[in-house]
């Protein structure tokens, strides 16, 4: 087995003692098949605490909001590369704990890997502290992010469909083109083809990720395009 640093060192970054430190070192700890139980049960859990706290301040932050633009806002405060910025700044990867035989397969800079161990953290808080210090946690890191956003964000993904659609264009197309890596820690390549633009081509560590990526390329490729031939894009 090998170990990253003391995963007791923490304690101050979270600005928590756990009473009981086999939560935390769950947390961190990378499963592979059924021999090595890891962070994934305390994944399932934190995914769910993280969105009901980000929900609360959400709700409580844009009073006069509708559903849709909190919505909005919640997807981009809950996805992967969020965890992951949170992650990276808590320096999660140095902590890893992950079987020997993995460690040509282990990324400690992965957002797959650094999004899923941030939500095991904050399951371990909610079961060691209790959902208040969860929050404590969340808000601290998530209140900064939450304020960068003076509008709703708009998906990718939907921000190519209305620019299709202004154009009277069909709908993007997508199709995934690959799919390489472990399973914990896989990669998607999609493609996006807008019909009249060449295809646009990423990668991310889901469909969903891989599928946005795309979706941004595809966009500033065919924006690119308008504007060399004296259009507006």
């Amino acid at each position: 087995m090998i170990f990253g640093k003391d995963y007791k060192e923490l304690y101050a970054p979270l600005k928590y003692s756990f009473k009981d430190e086999r939560l935390l070192k769950q947390a961190v700890t990378l499963g592979f098949g059924n021999y090595f139980i890891g962070y994934e049960r305390l994944e399932f859990l934190g995914d769910r605490v993280l969105g009901l706290i980000v929900a609360d301040m959400l709700f409580h932050a844009y009073p006069k909001e509708a559903e849709g633009d909190l919505a909005k806002r919640h997807s981009e405060l809950v996805k992967a590369e969020t965890l992951a910025v949170v992650a990276e700044e808590l320096k999660l990867g140095d902590y890893f704990i992950f079987p020997k035989s993995e460690k040509n397969s282990v990324d400690k800079h992965s957002k797959t890997l650094l999004s899923d161990v941030c939500e095991a953290v904050i399951a371990a808080l909610y079961l060691d502290g209790g959902f208040e210090t969860a929050k404590e946690f969340v808000e601290r890191f998530w209140t900064p992010l939450m304020k960068e956003s003076k509008k709703p964000p708009v998906d990718a993904k939907t921000a190519l469909q209305e620019w299709a659609q202004g154009r009277k264009l069909p709908l993007p197309e997508y199709k995934v083109l690959s799919i390489s890596g472990p399973d914990h820690d896989p990669v998607f390549v999609m493609e996006v083809t807008v019909k009249g633009y060449p295809p646009a081509t990423a990668e991310g560590s889901s469909k969903r990720e891989a599928g946005r990526a795309a979706a941004e390329a595809g966009r500033a490729a065919a924006a690119a395009l308008l504007k060399a031939v004296h259009f507006d894009g």
